[in-house]
């Protein structure tokens, strides 16, 4: 897959299929149009292309939201796209001058003179342009006047719930990480790198790594006790993570917590990649430490048929 930032230094492109997007989660409902792009990709002898912008167009007009969280890293996202079989990827930066651009003049000045739009996929609800005034009417409109088909693509629907990455991020912050993957289509991942901590785990026979993710706008799932998998070095693992404040241990910091599955090997700075596949329990507080390992010996055996099943 080739990436492109840079609208002036676009190689000459021919017969391009393209979508526009933020593609946050590149969820079932991202793939649905991915599909149709490769249809339409086949059926006419070109490449396929998504066009992305990046910062999300909401970290530039609400910078001072916090509350903002995504569903992926940029590189999460790129990685994604190229599972899914994209050709080619543009990413637009997007600034608050970018945002002043009216939809006709980013059909015409973008899609048309830049792109060489022939054919454009779009979902169900796109918008696009200053304020978000272009729709799906104003591209048909605009199609034939420049010679590109326009395709809509309806809602992808699951349990008759259509899929939005907002509805993914509700059921993360909820802790639901089984119905956020039922809507991505693959487990909800973090990739982080593995510091030191205080090694208290190592202490009570559940020695955890303690990764640190660096991306500040990464979304979290609510804490509480999770079984996972982790990825180390290209090898898949079974394990249990806590996320949260440690309250037995008057923790005041949130940290991400992964007890691997026997493992004994020193990790510390490497790269890991925690997939959550259920959530276990929420996060308690022990009386003592006895306490504390009996439950970490029961949410093994928990994890352990989650993960197994």
């Amino acid at each position: 897959m080739k990436i492109f930032r840079d609208l002036d230094q676009l190689p000459d492109l021919n017969n391009q299929v393209i979508t526009i997007g933020t593609f946050d989660g590149v969820h079932k409902g991202h793939r649905s149009i991915l599909e149709i792009v490769e249809k339409w990709k086949k059926k006419s002898g070109g490449e396929s292309m998504v066009i992305t912008f990046w910062p999300h167009p909401r970290m530039v007009l609400q910078p001072d939201n916090s509350d903002l969280k995504l569903l992926n890293t940029l590189d999460e996202k790129m990685k994604l796209l190229e599972d899914a079989g994209v050709d080619n990827v543009v990413i637009i930066p997007f600034t608050k001058e970018f945002s002043h651009i009216s939809y006709l003049d980013f059909i015409r000045g973008i899609l048309v003179e830049k792109l060489k739009v022939k054919v454009l996929i779009v979902g169900y609800d796109h918008h696009f342009g200053k304020n978000r005034e272009g729709s799906f009417e104003q591209l048909a409109e605009c199609a034939p006047i420049y010679n590109f088909e326009v395709v809509k693509v309806p809602a992808e629907q699951i349990d008759n719930i259509s899929i939005s990455s907002t509805k993914i991020r509700k059921a993360l912050m909820e802790g639901d990480v089984a119905k956020a993957a039922g809507f991505l289509g693959y487990p909800f991942n973090v990739t982080g790198t593995v510091m030191h901590g205080d090694e208290r785990g190592r202490t009570i026979g559940f020695p955890t790594a303690n990764v640190f993710i660096a991306d500040d706008y990464k979304l979290l799932p609510a804490t509480g006790v999770y079984a996972v998998e982790v990825e180390l070095n290209g090898q898949r693992l079974k394990g249990m993570a806590n996320l949260g404040y440690r309250p037995t241990f008057k923790g005041t910091d949130k940290l991400l917590e992964v007890n691997i599955f026997d493992f004994s090997e020193s990790i510390y700075e490497a790269k890991l990649s925690v997939f959550f596949m259920d959530k276990l329990r929420n996060e308690l507080t022990f009386a003592n430490i006895d306490e504390l390992k009996r439950q970490l010996a029961l949410d093994k055996e928990q994890a352990m048929r989650v993960l197994t099943n």
